[in-house]
């Protein structure tokens, strides 16, 4: 045994044998306070026994027929993987016409003349001793008879028409059916009674195998395979029962009690058949064990009352049934400790306003303390939807503000004792950029400045950083940080892009940038500045294999130094008409060696580079085709992923026609199982960049490499990349989910993750489904879609935000890999506290009259909880707005309407109105209505109106308007009938005196009312109509709302009516009958 430790080490590398150390162990750890024991471990050798000698005949079968090749290979611990391969170590192809069977046995469902062949071997490999056995080739010989006989479908295995099958839950059951015939039958697998499992079912080798994850009690039941050919059919019924070792519902946790306390421990386990129960105390049974007054075992329970510190102790449960057994330590541990406090004192946290905040109060002591936070040295205990407290004792303040700055206080209390811990919170300002930094055009050569003015919390200390296009400023004197700004000097074309401005604390941080574009400068009159011309005169010397010397003569600068010169090269064997970037030279240098690639038809051409820009192309050189060799590169970016999940897909990046250094460009694909004493499988592909590797196990670890090859040789050995093979779904759901409430809108939810062998995929992470079943103060269900919360990763828990207040909710958790999601766990059921209620739906003021108004309401459309009562406010608003003493009633929560009395007559009144729960106020509605006036000013007005003398005057304006207007049309159409009136048309009298606007007198003429001048002196139109628009003399001037109309022959189509103003109405104030005054002034 280790020193210090409890792990058991057998060594027999240096002699020994391992037969001597086969047996069951158990470890056992001891103290002072009790006994814990493991589970049972099992240690056997393994074997690989070696392969039976045995004298096989030849097969002679004929065409057509069925035949079964016998592997029956050696019993070893583990059992060994069975494989066909021939002399050549070449594995057997297998189809649906001849397949390998559970048992390794080959099953042919009918031979073929291809099938004859003396080399059929059964290899078995026994992986945990690296060991591969062969049994001696078996020859096949088949001999063809004319014409072939057909036959149908007879099941080769199993034999019969039923058999049975025993499974353990959470196996996986694997069911086989293979099946000769002539043409080949086909196999079909269905469930009588029942569907084959969604998601858990699949089909292995050629469906000649029904295989089914994670069975559970409910996949009990017949199995049918049948085999179809076209002659008929055949089927065989598997009677498939599921068993269960134990497995547990609730294993026993841990007690902590205090003396005195009360406590369970349970122990409930579920199998097929169901599990014997049995507990120990510090490994003895518990029948045999000390007694203890204070312990009661009841089945499964233990019951333990009035503990004592002497009660300690380590109990195990075993739950046992025939197809294995359970076993469970649990610790009982009597502790008295008063409360400490482990978060250190006078703590300093710091946040910005309007960032959560989050204070530690972790805590130790037994009985479990409670916990209570003060705000303040004499400040009352934090309550309420503000403040968020977590079950380790941390108070969370989700929106922090200024005024939450102060000494908090939390206090730890059980029945021996109560201390307490004092943190202080200060909320900080945030950092805001008040003048940010704004786009600048700055001409070459000038002087610019971003302006960067920040304010900030004046206990921080800001650091300010300046970047340009996301990364550090050039290293360059030119470039002045100040204190709010950057000033950048002489300006050039590298100058341009995006300057960011950073100020970072140590609570936040703020950024802002702009663009700065630099522009040429206006051009010297007298030196005009250009892009050079191209060089010329290119020329290729010292030719050889891998290298050649290029040289040229430069073009003109115009008036800008070239800088630099940029060499091209076209590859006219591979990529004819496409120039590719070779190198780039300084602007002093006219002669430059070039290295080559193998089998290029090279071509060159020379571009001159100034501040100006680039030259045209020089024109290209002379052709240089090099010699053929082997690749020097392997593809890139090779990848192994699966498509399928008996597959693995290679791929990589081809090389490009000059990387090929030759004709005939191939690829050399190798692969091999990572961590499996397996050889490099190996195919040599062209004009691919994909290779499909079909039949591997799902998702397992592959290395691959990918070598170039062409017709002179290989490329270098390539590095080794690891790949995965396909992903399947996940086999199992979380367990253990757990919900924790947090408040009336948000939850948190705690699941177990799944063990990761079961994910068979690279987790992306978990899916929570959750959706609401119902709301519980409406009692009415309704369909509401799932909704759905990702989160990444391995994580084991994640808050449900947005819940509606006092409603029930379901969730599922579910396992993501990149195949898919796997099984739902169990719907977990859980409820929302009450919340504040919505608004009411609606407030409806009615009937009023002098003293009273009636309300009527709805409730709130989002109760959120049970309504307690309505609370109702209102006050007065006189004529200036003002508002009078505000009245508050309390209203029983099952009223949906009031009549406000003894209010005063004619007044406006304002109304708030809302609901209230349990927890507190909802949001408030308003509403505004008006009393009526006094009945006695109201009949005043009415008796005016309807007075005789009133009535007469009105209809004799009326009447007197309505006879001068009919004289005025009357006198107009006769003048225009006058010979005069004819001449004064032709000849346009100039001495016509116009009517006077100001006054309205009258010119000479005595039918002057047919020929006022017009507005700004234009004349009546010949048409003979008078346009609202253009007279003077409008109808619209004798009352208010005319519409002065006239039909062809000038006759008045108006109707007369006094403009009659409506006002809006104001909340359900009642209108006035019209004054007598206003009536008569429409008429002035």
């Amino acid at each position: 045994m280790k020193p210090n430790s409890g792990t058991l080490v057998i060594n027999i590398m240096n002699g020994g044998k391992a037969e001597a150390y086969e047996g069951v162990y158990q470890c056992t750890a001891r103290n002072e306070r009790g006994a814990a024991i493991s589970n049972n471990i099992v240690i056997r050798p393994s074997r690989s026994p070696l392969w039976t000698k045995e004298k096989l005949e030849p097969n002679h079968v004929r065409e057509g027929d069925s035949l079964v090749l016998h592997c029956r290979p050696p019993v070893g611990l583990p059992p060994p993987i069975i494989f066909w391969m021939d002399n050549a170590f070449q594995r057997l192809p297998q189809s649906e016409r001849v397949s390998q069977g559970l048992n390794g046995d080959l099953y042919f469902s009918n031979v073929q003349p291809e099938d004859t062949r003396e080399d059929y071997i059964c290899y078995a490999r026994f992986n945990h001793t690296q060991t591969i056995q062969q049994k001696q080739p078996i020859s096949v010989k088949v001999f063809s008879t004319k014409p072939v006989t057909e036959r149908q479908p007879v099941l080769l295995t199993p034999t019969g028409s039923t058999s049975t099958k025993v499974e353990l839950r959470g196996n996986v059951l694997l069911l086989e059916c293979i099946a000769a015939g002539l043409p080949t039958p086909v196999i079909r697998w269905i469930k009588e009674g029942g569907e084959l499992p969604a998601n858990r079912t699949f089909f292995e080798n050629f469906k000649k195998t029904l295989k089914i994850t994670d069975v559970s009690e409910a996949d009990s039941g017949n199995y049918k395979c049948i085999a179809r050919n076209t002659l008929g059919s055949a089927h065989h019924v598997i009677s498939v029962t599921v068993k269960a070792a134990p497995y547990w519902i609730t294993a026993p946790r841990n007690l902590v009690l205090s003396p005195g306390e009360h406590g369970n421990l349970i122990c409930r386990a579920n199998g097929n058949p169901k599990p014997d129960i049995s507990w120990l105390a510090n490994g003895v049974p518990i029948a045999i064990a000390p007694e203890d007054p204070s312990r009661k075992v009841d089945g499964d329970t233990i019951i333990f009352s009035h503990v004592q510190e002497r009660s300690s102790a380590v109990y195990q449960c075993n739950a046992s049934n025939e197809y294995g057994y359970l076993l469970a330590n649990a610790f009982v541990n009597v502790l008295a400790e008063p409360p400490r406090i482990l978060t250190p004192a006078n703590k300093l946290y710091q946040v910005i306003a309007d960032s959560p905040a989050l204070l530690d109060c972790a805590y130790f002591g037994s009985p479990k303390p409670e916990i209570e936070w003060f705000k303040g040295v004499k400040g009352s205990i934090l309550r309420g939807n503000e403040y968020v407290f977590h079950e380790n004792g941390t108070l969370e303040i989700p929106v922090a503000q200024k005024d939450s700055t102060g000494t908090y206080t939390c206090v730890a209390r059980n029945e021996l004792g109560k201390t307490q811990n004092e943190v202080q919170l200060e909320v900080k300002d945030p950092t805001m950029i008040i003048k940010q930094p704004e786009y600048k055009v700055i001409q070459r050569y000038g002087q610019v400045s971003f302006e960067c003015i920040i304010k900030h919390d004046s206990t921080l200390s800001p650091t300010v950083i300046w970047l340009k296009d996301n990364d550090e400023l050039p290293d360059d004197e030119r470039f002045l940080v100040g204190k709010d700004n950057l000033t950048i000097m002489n300006v050039t074309d590298k100058d341009d892009g995006t300057y960011t401005c950073i100020v970072n604390t140590t609570l936040d941080s703020v950024s802002a940038s702009a663009v700065l574009t630099v522009v040429a400068a206006p051009p010297t009159p007298a030196i005009i500045y250009a892009r050079p011309n191209p060089p010329f005169d290119l020329e290729l010397t010292g030719q050889l294999e891998r290298s050649i010397e290029l040289s040229w003569i430069p073009g003109d600068e115009n008036n800008s130094p070239i800088t630099s010169f940029v060499i091209e090269y076209e590859d006219g064997l591979h990529e004819p008409g496409v120039w590719h970037y070779q190198t780039e030279v300084p602007g002093t240098q006219t002669t430059v060696q070039l290295k080559l690639s193998p089998y290029v038809n090279y071509s060159f051409r020379v571009i001159a580079v100034n501040e100006i820009g680039r030259s045209q192309p020089s024109e290209p050189s002379e052709q240089y085709l090099t010699k053929s060799a082997s690749p020097d590169e392997n593809p890139s970016n090779v990848q192994g992923i699966g498509s399928e999940p008996d597959n693995l897909v290679i791929t990589w990046e081809s090389l490009k026609g000059f990387q090929s250094n030759g004709p005939g460009l191939q690829y050399k694909v190798s692969w091999r199982q990572k961590d499996v004493d397996d050889e490099w499988t190996s195919v040599i592909v062209a004009n691919v960049s994909k290779y499909i590797v079909s039949g591997t196990p799902t998702f397992v670890p592959y290395e691959i490499k990918v070598q170039a090859l062409n017709d002179l040789g290989y490329a270098p050995e390539p590095s080794v990349v690891i790949g995965h093979s396909g992903e399947d779904l996940p086999m199992v759901a979380p367990g253990n989910v757990q919900v924790f409430v947090i408040n009336s809108t948000l939850a948190k939810v705690h699941w177990d993750p799944v063990p990761l062998k079961t994910v068979r995929g690279h987790l992306q992470g978990y899916k929570v489904y959750y959706w609401k079943v119902q709301s519980l103060s409406r009692r009415s269900r309704r369909h509401v879609e799932k909704k759905i919360l990702t989160f990444r990763g391995n994580k084991t828990l994640g808050m449900l935000p947005g819940l509606e207040p006092y409603s029930s909710y379901k969730l599922n958790v579910r396992v993501v890999n990149g195949k898919g999601e796997g099984p739902a766990s169990p719907d977990k059921l859980f409820r929302t506290p009450e919340g504040v209620p919505g608004s009411p739906s609606f407030l409806k003021i009615t009937n009023p009259t002098l003293d009273s108004l009636t309300l009527e309401w709805g409730s709130p459309t989002h109760p959120n909880g049970v309504l307690t009562s309505y609370i109702l406010k209102f006050q007065p608003i006189n004529n200036t707005h003002e508002l009078g003493p505000l009245v508050e009633i309390r209203i029983p929560a099952n009223e949906s309407s009031l009549i406000l009395k003894n209010l005063n007559y004619s007044t406006r009144y304002k109304f708030y109105f809302n609901a209230q729960t349990s927890v507190g106020s909802g949001n408030q509605i308003t509403e505004e209505a008006v009393t009526i006036m006094d009945e006695a000013m109201a009949s005043r007005q009415v008796d005016i109106a309807t007075q005789g003398w009133f009535i007469g005057l009105m209809c004799a304006v009326a009447l007197l308007i309505l006879i001068l207007l009919i004289v005025c049309f009357i006198r107009r159409n006769k003048g225009g009938k006058y010979p005069v009136k004819e001449k004064e048309d032709a000849h346009a009298d100039p001495e016509i005196q116009p009517m006077k606007e100001d006054d309205g007198t009258f010119g000479e003429y005595s039918d002057a009312e047919d020929h006022k001048p017009l507005k700004k002196g234009s004349r009546t139109p010949s048409d003979r109509t008078v346009k609202k628009e253009d007279s003077d003399d409008s109808l619209v001037d004798y009352g208010e709302g005319v519409n002065g109309q006239f039909n062809e022959d000038g006759s008045f189509i108006g109707q007369y009516s006094g403009k009659k103003e409506k006002e809006p109405a104001e909340g359900n104030e009642s209108s006035e009958a019209p004054s007598p005054v206003n009536a008569m002034n429409s008429f002035v």
